[in-house]
């Protein structure tokens, strides 16, 4: 993985290449380098390894996610804010099937970064209602899923907020 300022410098070297190669009349050069600065620009943006822990995710990979997410090092170093977001995210997510308590220290920790998808941001809330009821702590579940409820714009949550809210009628 490169770091991110690694990432831009590629990317003005490549400018700084293709410049030259039109300056010189190789024009198909210059507009591959000028296709190719693409790369770095997408990845500065979407980390690689975010990317391949998600996509073992989908897979309901979490040992495979784990380790694609171990090779990011240091992430407040490596990675722009909204990736430190999803970093965090993708933590919580996983330790939300064994330890509770270090999943809600992960999803408040990328909530307070941000998460550039709403969906995102709406199955953090919810994660973290049903951790707060799950210690009893009605009031703050009730925010959070109230949270939750206007993130989630496609409506892809409502039977998970209508069973929370439900349960929480028990307790």
């Amino acid at each position: 993985m490169f770091h991110k300022n690694i990432k831009l410098i590629i990317t003005v070297l490549l400018v700084v290449t293709a410049i030259w190669q039109f300056t010189e009349s190789n024009i198909g050069n210059g507009i591959f380098l000028i296709l190719l600065t693409a790369f770095p620009i997408f990845l500065y943006f979407k980390n690689e390894f975010i990317l391949l822990a998600f996509l073992k995710l989908r897979k309901q990979d979490f040992e495979g996610a784990k380790k694609w997410l171990d090779y990011i090092k240091n992430p407040e170093g490596a990675l722009v804010r909204k990736q430190q977001g999803y970093f965090n995210y993708l933590h919580g997510i996983m330790l939300s099937q064994t330890n509770i308590n270090q999943a809600e220290k992960y999803f408040k920790k990328a909530i307070e970064l941000g998460l550039s998808m709403d969906m995102d941001l709406a199955v953090a809330k919810l994660n973290l209602a049903g951790i707060a009821m799950s210690r009893r702590r009605k009031l703050e579940a009730t925010n959070l899923l109230n949270e939750a409820k206007k993130l989630d714009k496609q409506n892809m949550l409502t039977d998970q907020i209508k069973m929370m809210k439900e349960q929480m009628k028990k307790l």
